[in-house]
């Protein structure tokens, strides 16, 4: 059985995409980072998807990305924008923006799946609704690739490693199908920047914005709360 590393964030793209790897055949192995969020949630939600979706093993590792600043999402000291799901689809850089935080990811993703034989490597990244995101393209995905392929020891034994985004190109409305086909608990996923008490979405923020467009497109309704 052919092994992948997924990135797995406890977000509902993150799920879908380990569902569609176990789907594939891999034996998965997800990987978590606490890279300085604002909440813990997602961390708590990713144990839980590794579990329902029959990972072979879960790692959560710590890759504080908060020392840089930058965005929101790591400096609880700033605003959570909201209401702004025009500007998100406008295609300019957000401020949830995270400097460099996949290429931190995958990078860390490259470290373990060389240690443990995999050259295959998946992640959630979308680029239709999160066309501002820089790193969530298909050319930087490719330009990963190649820097594996040059970065490692395997990649010079004549390996190469490819990283997966069977998401890169569909709507949410298409990820909800996707993600409901395959049998994931959308219940156990969050989207949320910031989260209330006791886990539930804020509803407000560009995260929860575009997962209620997705089943909105969808046509079901969202299971969480």
């Amino acid at each position: 059985m052919r092994r992948a590393v997924v990135l797995l964030s406890g977000g509902m793209d993150s799920a879908t995409t380990l569902a569609v790897a176990v789907s594939e055949g891999y034996e998965c192995h997800a990987l978590s980072v606490r890279y300085g969020q604002r909440h813990a949630e997602e961390i708590e939600r990713s144990i839980a998807l590794a579990q329902a979706l029959a990972a072979a093993s879960h790692r959560i590792v710590d890759a504080d990305l908060a020392f840089a600043g930058g965005s929101v999402l790591t400096d609880p000291s700033r605003e959570v924008p909201r209401r702004r799901l025009d500007e998100v689809a406008s295609g300019g850089i957000p401020t949830t923006y995270v400097p460099a935080r996949n290429t931190v990811l995958l990078a860390l993703a490259v470290a373990l799946a060389e240690s443990i034989g995999s050259r295959d490597l998946f992640i959630g990244a979308n680029a239709v609704d999160y066309s501002g995101y820089p790193d969530c393209r298909p050319e930087f995905l490719s330009a990963f690739e190649e820097l594996a392929n040059v970065a490692t020891r395997a990649g010079l034994s004549g390996d190469s490693f490819r990283v997966h985004a069977p998401l890169l190109r569909e709507t949410k409305g298409g990820i909800v199908r996707r993600a409901l086909a395959l049998g994931v608990d959308l219940r156990i996923t969050i989207s949320c920047y910031d989260p209330k008490p006791g886990g539930r979405q804020c509803g407000t923020c560009d995260a929860c914005l575009l997962r209620e467009k997705g089943f909105r497109e969808a046509g079901v309704v969202d299971p969480a709360p």
